[in-house]
């Protein structure tokens, strides 16, 4: 026989009570009392209440942490207090300064500060009502940021309700979440092992943790968090002293950086950065520096803000790691789109604790702004203490005879002619379909679904088929038969036949769709629509040179080098040749008059379900009339077109007084019964 409603209940409650007091133990205090082990036998035994009682799982539970479903997309979420930037020293001179335009500010012979170590994390805010966590958000850039609550759930030492009494009803709660150092780098141990690329740095990690869609790698990703201080503040009242608010925040079960310290005094300061600093390494996050605070708030208020930077605020930054050794060569690593990344091998040095032999050059332009040459004596910076960079040259350790950097011609890939466009930084392999370094990420972009549309073709078929040399362009896509297709891992008879199937009907396309499979760069969906409009076949279009293409609607000199390079490099058009070959074909397009193109210049956006039509249909019909179709609001919108559901973008339509249209509205507009106003 079961136990009572109440007594269930009651057991409920007290473990959940149990557990919330033993994370903040854990997490907070760094003080745990129980073992791994007990602590897994509440959350089992809660966990198991909760199942067998749905009635009784509360959204604070701490079950709630780990489950949710993934996320399509993050919402927006705007601060009435803005987070800040502050502004940095780099040395003592530059700290005194600052302490003294305080003191001559607020008139006083010496200053408290309240000390904390500045974490390289991310930094987040977080919404407690009635002591209830209701909202976590990114920074953004500062007023607006993105709504990671579900995400921000999994982070353990984060309180959803918060302990004890006397919050105010509304608390907005400012902190940095981090990855620990060591986990870091298991993680990366993973990832080389498994063949996958490593993350840069912690807070890269960290990032990309909290911007998972799927909040169940979140949660394995065991984020830590620390807070540093608040922003709106209603129905109650802090100290007026920084230290007191962090020490009010810890009580709460918020966890405060045990490293914080109340000092006075500039040389306070000092003594403080450089305790810290002296024990960087041996700390298990990753910092960059100090921050310190005018402890006193009232004195906050009074001395305010400028610009976009506290007053009463700094980051006193640890001196980048730097050193000096010898470039050996410059060469180039192809991108996934044909971009080519200078790299420098250097003369290995040893640079806080790691030996570098290569350091990012970011692209061409920077080669050619330090004039880099091999043999140079260049200076190489960990930046942010992870990624090697080189800074500068040592030019009067120049040797003699050394020659100026030269752009290479050919792709050191695929041979494929180099193009660079006037004004840009980067320069490109023009062998886009060809290319070996660009194949796999060419092929994925070729088949999505509104390019050539071959549904069930995916990353890891896409993968397989190019590391087992079957596919080395998209025209080979189309010479695979069905034992090959079979033959694929996690492939039976029936997957292969439908995904022949689907490769065939691909076949039939459009010229809009097939220009934007090719995958040329700067050529999106709306402008491979115009060049189909405007030239009506491949033919003409492959005829056209930059000065006729520049007579396109929105297509500048950028864009018509691109358009060019790649329709002229032979390579690509080997490839397009072996597609037609192999039967890929659209039907000729007779340039729209254009009385026709009633909505050219507008800019529609699309949120919501439309009932009569998909979301592509109506792109693709906005399109035809010559609209732009974006998937972002902005002020340069001029038409929001909402069906059922529809979300963020609708309230931020509204926000900006930009024209919303109903699908009833909407029909009407394509069936031209309603006049396109200038507005």
């Amino acid at each position: 026989m079961g136990k009572p409603a109440s007594e269930t209940s009651a057991r409920a409650a007290q473990l959940r009570e149990a557990i919330d007091y033993h994370n903040y133990r854990y997490y907070v205090l760094d003080d745990p009392e129980i073992t791994d082990a007990d602590y897994d036998r509440l959350m089992r035994e809660l966990i198991a209440l909760e199942e067998s009682h749905p009635e009784l799982r509360t959204p604070d539970s701490p079950t709630q942490r780990v489950g949710a479903e993934p996320v399509s997309a993050f919402a927006k979420v705007s601060r009435e207090i803005p987070m800040l930037s502050l502004g940095n020293a780099y040395d003592e001179g530059e700290l005194q300064s600052f302490d003294r335009r305080v003191r001559e500010e607020l008139d006083s012979a010496e200053i408290e500060y309240n000390a904390e170590p500045k974490l390289d994390g991310v930094a987040i805010s977080l919404m407690y009502q009635n002591g209830v966590f209701v909202q976590g958000a990114t920074r953004g850039d500062g007023v607006t940021g993105e709504d990671i609550t579900v995400n921000l759930r999994t982070v353990r030492a984060l309180p959803l309700r918060l302990r004890g009494a006397g919050w105010p009803d509304t608390l907005e709660v400012r902190g940095e979440v981090y990855m620990r150092k060591n986990f870091f780098e298991a993680l990366n141990r993973e990832a080389l092992e498994r063949g996958e690329r490593p993350m840069a740095n912690p807070r890269n990690g960290a990032a990309g943790s909290l911007r998972q869609l799927d909040p169940r790698v979140t949660a394995a990703r065991r984020l830590k968090l620390f807070c540093y201080g608040v922003g709106k503040v209603e129905g109650g009242s802090l100290p007026e002293r920084q230290h007191l608010v962090l020490q009010r925040l810890q009580e709460w079960g918020l966890p405060v950086n045990r490293e914080t310290r109340l000092v006075r005094g500039a040389a306070a300061c000092q003594a403080y950065y450089e305790d810290i600093g002296r024990r960087r390494e041996e700390l298990p996050y990753e910092i960059d520096g100090v921050v310190l605070k005018v402890d006193d708030i009232a004195a906050q208020r009074a001395l305010g803000f400028i610009a976009r930077a506290p007053r009463w605020a700094i980051a006193y930054k640890f001196p980048p790691k730097e050193e000096s050794t010898v470039l050996r060569a410059i060469e180039f690593q192809v991108g996934r789109t044909g971009a080519l990344t200078p790299v420098a091998r250097l003369e290995p040095v040893h640079i806080a604790g790691v030996t570098v032999t290569n350091a990012t050059l970011h692209n061409v332009a920077l080669v050619e702004k330090l004039d880099l040459r091999v043999g140079d004596t260049v200076i190489v910076r960990r930046a942010g203490d992870v990624i090697p960079q080189v800074m500068g040259v040592v030019e009067s350790l120049r040797p003699p005879g050394t020659l100026r950097f030269v752009m290479p011609e050919e792709c050191p890939v695929c041979r494929s002619q180099v193009i660079r466009q006037q004004g840009e930084v980067s320069a490109r392999c023009s062998g886009g379909l060809y290319c070996p370094a660009q194949r796999k990420q060419a092929l994925r972009h070729f088949v999505s679904r509104r390019a050539m549309d071959i549904d069930g073709l995916g990353e890891k078929l896409i993968d397989q088929l190019v590391d087992r040399e079957l596919v080395h362009s998209p025209a080979d896509l189309y010479a695979l038969d069905r034992e090959t297709l079979a033959s694929l891992e996690r492939m039976g008879e029936r997957s292969a036949a439908k995904l022949y199937g689907a490769i065939a009907r691909s076949r039939e396309t459009t010229l809009a769709r097939f220009l934007y499979a090719l995958g040329i760069p700067e050529v999106g969906e709306a402008t491979a629509l115009q060049l189909a409009n405007e030239f009506g076949d491949l033919p003409e279009l492959i005829a056209a040179d930059e000065e006729r293409l520049r007579q396109v609607p929105d297509i500048g000199p950028v864009v018509a080098g691109h358009i060019v390079g790649f329709l002229q490099e032979a390579h690509n058009r080997q490839v397009i040749d072996r597609l037609r070959e192999h039967g890929v074909h659209w039907p000729r397009i007779e340039k729209a008059p254009q009385a026709a193109q009633t909505l050219a210049g507008k800019t529609f956006v699309l949120t919501g379900t439309l009932e009569s039509m998909s979301r592509d249909e109506a792109q693709d019909r906005l399109q035809a009339l010559g609209a732009r179709v974006s998937g972002s609001v902005s002020r340069k919108t001029d038409h929001v077109v909402a069906g059922a559901d529809a979300g963020s973008k609708l309230q931020r339509a509204r926000e900006l007084g930009i024209d919303i249209l109903d699908e009833a509205a909407f029909l009407a507009l394509l069936a031209g019964d309603v006049r396109n106003d200038d507005r």
